[in-house]
């Protein structure tokens, strides 16, 4: 790799893992102010590391790996029989729009999943607050994919977009249409943007194989995975 570590990188203290429930999280998170830029990020993103809001960070936990980069290889993904079959029920009744700006439609349809998708978690109850902080930044081109049945809008990815490079940030769409499998249809959309604007990966975040919901991003290929700070195909 050719990035190297920032200089000034802050430890945060142990706190309770939010996948993991028997495990403690650790952060390393970035205090260089150089390195928010969108440019620098992307450098980052090739470290492991992710953001939040606006700050920069990346797992540091002493007894715990779990963790694992992934990004897809946008120019050459290939759906699978799976991903083309969730596709076609969708694409004649859907759109796919891209907006570089939030909207104020966006925020009820997050309400209403976290709160009947994610009670149990962090997150709920959501408010505009914690919304904004979480998901937004001063330093990042944003785009948000939406997708659209007919005239109403059923789901929005936030997408940080940089120079050769898309980042799924989170996604949330309307309960009502869970069974058409959305969360895989809208990383579809973003590895499809990614293509057409010739960008080379998308990362998707981190893989924990012993968390059963953060299973999912390995199923879309051909895809590398950081490990030992090394990438590797996977």
């Amino acid at each position: 790799m050719t990035e190297h570590f920032p200089s000034k990188i802050g430890l945060s203290q142990q706190f309770d893992c939010s996948y993991l429930p028997d495990r403690k999280e650790q952060l390393l998170v970035i205090l260089d102010s150089e390195c928010y830029t969108a440019a620098r990020f992307e450098a980052l993103l090739s470290l492991g590391f992710r953001r939040s809001g606006d700050q920069i960070y990346r797992p540091h936990c002493p007894l715990c790996s779990a963790c694992q980069s992934i990004r897809v290889l946008a120019k050459d993904y290939v759906p699978s029989r799976s991903q083309l079959r969730k596709y076609k029920k969708i694409q004649n009744s859907f759109s796919v729009k891209v907006s570089f700006e939030e909207k104020e439609s966006y925020f009820p349809l997050y309400e209403k999943y976290i709160t009947l998708r994610h009670s149990d978690g962090t997150m709920y109850p959501p408010n505009r607050l914690q919304y904004e902080s979480f998901l937004f930044c001063r330093w990042m081109p944003i785009s948000f994919i939406e997708l659209w049945h007919q005239d109403q809008l059923v789901a929005v990815a936030v997408t940080d977009t940089m120079p050769n490079a898309l980042s799924a940030i989170y996604t949330f769409f309307d309960p009502d249409f869970e069974h058409l499998s959305l969360g895989t249809i809208m990383i579809m959309a973003q590895i499809n943007l990614a293509a057409a604007e010739n960008k080379e990966f998308v990362y998707l975040g981190y893989q924990i194989d012993e968390c059963k919901k953060m299973r999912y991003k390995k199923q879309f290929s051909p895809a590398q995975q950081l490990k030992d700070d090394t990438w590797t195909n996977i």
